[in-house]
Formats: C-alpha cells, sequence, structure tokens
C-alpha cells in the first residue's frame, strides 16, 4: 500500500499543479434535488487527475523498475529451456513483479519517507514532495543508466553536455535508462543460453551421427536441460543474480 501510494504521488506530478492545487474547480456541478428526489453530484478535476495517473501505473512500473529486465531475462530463460510455454506467462509476470517489489523496496522506502510522508503530514507542499520523492528513483536509474546512452539521446534531443546527474530531465532519463536495461538484459540472456544452447548442439550432432534426421533434437535435448538446470539450482541462481545485478 505505501508503495502504491508513492506511486501514486509520483504520477500525479505529470499533471498540471494548477489542476491538483485548486479542488474548487469542478468538471460537474452538482444540481438540485428534482421533483423526484434525484441528485447529481460534482466530480473534481483532482479526482480526475487521481484517475487518469492510475491508467499510467503499468507504464512507471515498466519504465522507472528493474521490472524490463527481470521479464526479459526470464522470457529469454524459457526460450533457452525450450519449454515452450512452460513456466505460463502469468507466472513470469508474477516472479518479475515480485521480484521488482523485492529489489525496489528501498527505493520504495527512501521515497515514502522524503517525500510522501511530509506530504500527508503537511509539513511540504506537492511540488517540494514531487522534487524530493522522486530522487531515489532518479539514484536508482543513473546508476543501472550507461553514460553513452545518456549521451546519445541528450545529442538526439538537442540538450547538450550534461555535467552533473542533476541536470539530466526525467524525459531524458527514461528513455536512457531502457535502452541500458535491454542491453544488460540481452546480455544476461545470453551468457544463460550458452550451456542450453551447447547441449542442443551436441544432441543434434549425435543425432545426425546416427542416422536419425527424421527425430527433433529439441524432443532429445529438453529432458537433458531440464535436467541441468535443476541440478544446478537455476532458478536460486537466475533470481539471485538478477537482484544482486542492481545498484541500488
Amino acid at each position: 500500500m505505501k508503495s502504491l501510494r508513492l506511486m501514486l504521488l509520483l504520477l500525479l506530478g505529470l499533471l498540471p499543479l494548477g489542476a491538483l492545487a485548486a479542488p474548487e474547480f469542478t468538471a460537474l456541478r452538482v444540481s438540485p434535488p428534482s421533483e423526484d428526489g434525484s441528485q447529481t453530484y460534482s466530480v473534481t478535476l483532482q479526482v480526475l487527475g487521481f484517475m487518469t495517473a492510475m491508467t499510467f501505473l503499468p507504464l512507471a512500473l515498466m519504465m522507472m523498475t528493474s521490472f524490463a529486465r527481470i521479464i526479459i531475462v526470464l522470457a529469454i530463460l524459457r526460450q533457452a529451456l525450450g519449454t515452450m510455454s512452460t513456466p505460463s506467462n502469468q507466472i513470469l509476470l508474477g516472479l518479475s513483479l515480485f521480484l521488482t517489489v523485492f529489489i525496489m523496496m528501498p527505493v520504495f522506502d527512501r521515497a515514502y519517507e522524503q517525500g510522501l510522508k511530509p506530504y500527508m503530514d503537511e509539513q511540504v507542499s506537492l511540488q517540494q514532495a514531487l522534487q524530493t520523492g522522486s530522487q531515489p528513483f532518479r539514484e536508482f536509474m543513473m546508476a543501472q543508466t550507461r553514460d553513452s546512452d545518456i549521451g546519445l539521446f541528450a545529442e538526439i534531443s538537442g540538450a547538450g553536455e550534461l555535467d552533473t546527474p542533476d541536470k539530466v530531465p526525467f524525459s531524458l532519463l527514461m528513455p536512457a535508462f531502457l535502452t541500458s536495461e535491454l542491453k544488460t538484459a540481452f546480455q544476461i540472456g545470453f551468457l544463460i543460453m550458452i550451456p542450453f544452447l551447447v547441449i542442443d548442439l551436441v544432441v543434434a550432432s549425435l543425432l545426425m551421427s546416427m542416422g536419425m534426421m527424421m527425430l527433433s533434437p529439441m524432443i532429445i535435448s529438453l529432458p537433458f536441460k531440464i535436467m541441468l538446470f535443476v541440478l544446478i539450482d537455476g532458478w536460486s541462481l537466475v533470481m539471485g543474480t538478477l537482484a544482486t545485478s542492481f545498484y541500488v
């Protein structure tokens, strides 16, 4: 719940602050009771902004957290094993989501203490809470982002040279962060696929040498790949590697 409220606070920062600070403006006004006793109620722009921000939660989850790297690596692992749809997409999404929460919890806690809690206690304004609450996310994203990717998008946007990390805007940091995450995810996936590829090559060579060309190598190599993955405690290795690959 604390993490959800924090993400909603950050998403509200994408909305005009004037609309958030003026709840007296209404999208629908209250009408007097009619003869049958019915009455219509107003919906403030603040509530509309809040409901709109909720639709951006999945986007923020992918763009500002470790979710993208995790789900890509797990998808490559499933492809390397050759188990087709096992584990299912729902299981992979669940694993990615819970591992993301585990990795991002220190960032969520810092952002809550620095931004959301003072705002809920009415100690700071919404704008100040957004600035301080987004700082832990900025530090996390900067730690995972390559300087070359930041330079690439800075050159594309015409922002020029950025001397310090504080001068990197969120609009530039987000695509650079995602690009770096894609690179890292494919590098990890490549290393994971190598031992399974070796098994496929060995099995295919043996079948061809025995003249069994009509037999699919995938059918024969699948039990060996699963056995190897289980013997080395593969799930623990993959999850541990993903968890420690982030700099928090």
